[in-house]
């Protein structure tokens, strides 16, 4: 273990102090180095427009149509003084087989800079529809928009995941979210919860993508209930990054809460309706997830007796396989479609230069290639920083990711 993580890790309980320090020995190691742009066979998406930002939202979801002709992005013209800008943002379909030409078909009032509008293709075609959410009437809502009439339906609530099926989606309280992890959720309404730490109502909603009718799931006390832990007292509770199975039968969803400074987090799973709620990992420490399977979840986390690292888990089930053992930095992990392969990305390092991996679904860190490496000019940093969130294209041959090392956000991708 690096001396530098050893520092960076002990300083999670600090996260004020870890930010600075972070920004400093960053700045120095700029400084010292050799000027470095990007390296890797990096095709661009986005237009060269340097009037504005161009970017896509998580690493969950393809922008790709399942021709692959198509590519969904969103255009902005600032990105990096809000998380959440006021301003509307384009969104757009680029044509990939007439010079990557670019249609706005429609606007969202309501994204931030890490996970957009939860701009998607509709399944299970991928391919006629379109679903994002936006703000209207002083609500929030999602937008389901057919791409051949051009005609919407708007639906009551704003979505965080949709079912691969696209019968049903998963979603959230945007205006808490927004208050407590700044960039993932809108900042449209203030947040009604605000000084209540375990809020008495849902924190989770289904909704019918095609009826428009909304179930609760799970309350707030729910997740503090179960399995308790003495840390959760006196704490303040949110829930984040809910993934649906591609089954849609299940969902795993992060618990976290906040004692002071220090931030605790389980990843729980359950079935759609809230039942059969299993505490699957619980060492303070979960990050970036995905399903591999309907039994099987890849994470970055902490486990207490091998360490910080990639693990491979098996829902309901305390069996898991430590990958990479060597790779203790966090990034954005999914599968490709066949199964076969994993992509994942590392945060800027202490130069400021942020990485695509791609890797066998294997143990092997032999088997990892690296296929981008980009600068992160400090313009874009902390709550607005770019992550690179990498995604597949619906045939597995190309990886999609948002970089800023042409000195604004763009959408590029790397073959595989």
């Amino acid at each position: 273990m690096s001396f530098v993580y050893t520092v960076s890790n002990y300083l999670n309980r600090y996260p004020g102090i870890k930010k600075k320090a972070k920004r400093i020995f960053q700045r120095t190691m700029v400084a010292i180095s050799p000027k470095f742009k990007a390296e890797g066979d990096i095709h661009k998406l986005s237009p060269n427009d340097s009037n504005h930002e161009y970017l896509f939202g998580y690493y969950d979801k393809s922008p790709w149509d399942d021709s692959g002709r198509y590519v969904l992005c969103l255009r902005a013209k600032d990105t990096w003084t809000d998380v959440a800008p006021d301003e509307p943002a384009d969104i757009c379909l680029i044509d990939t087989e007439h010079d990557n030409e670019l249609e706005i078909i429609a606007q969202t009032h309501a994204w931030n800079v890490q996970q957009a509008c939860m701009l998607q293709w509709r399944g299970p075609d991928f391919a006629k529809e379109i679903l994002y959410n936006d703000f209207r009437d002083g609500k929030y809502c999602a937008v389901i928009l057919n791409m051949e009439t051009r005609q919407e339906r708007v639906l009551s609530m704003p979505v965080y995941s949709v079912s691969q099926d696209g019968s049903f989606a998963l979603t959230l309280d945007f205006s808490r979210l927004h208050r407590l992890r700044k960039g993932y959720g809108y900042a449209n309404l203030p947040d009604h919860t605000e000084g209540q730490l375990i809020p008495d109502e849902p924190c989770i909603w289904r909704l019918d993508l095609q009826t428009d009718k909304v179930n609760p799931v799970l309350k707030y006390a729910d997740f503090v209930n179960f399995e308790h832990r003495l840390e959760m007292d006196g704490a303040e509770h949110k829930v984040n990054h809910i993934m649906i199975s591609p089954n849609g039968k299940r969902f795993m969803v992060l618990h976290r809460w906040f004692n002071g400074e220090r931030k605790y987090t389980r990843l729980v799973t359950a079935n759609i309706d809230g039942t059969d709620m299993y505490n699957l990992s619980d060492d303070d420490m979960v990050s970036h997830c995905c399903w591999k399977n309907d039994k099987e979840i890849f994470a970055f986390e902490n486990k207490r007796d091998s360490g910080t690292g990639y693990y491979l888990m098996e829902d309901k089930m305390q069996n898991y396989q430590h990958y990479w053992p060597t790779i203790n930095y966090d990034g954005h992990p999914s599968f490709s479609p066949d199964g076969k392969n994993i992509v994942f990305d590392r945060y800027p390092d202490g130069k400021r230069i942020a990485a695509v991996m791609v890797a066998a679904d294997n143990p092997d860190e032999s088997l990892i290639n690296i296929k981008a490496k980009v600068f992160a000019p400090f313009k874009y940093d902390n709550d607005t920083r770019c992550d690179l969130h990498p995604r597949w294209s619906r045939n597995g041959e190309f990886v999609c990711f948002d970089a800023v090392f042409e000195g604004h956000r763009g959408m590029y991708f790397v073959k595989t």
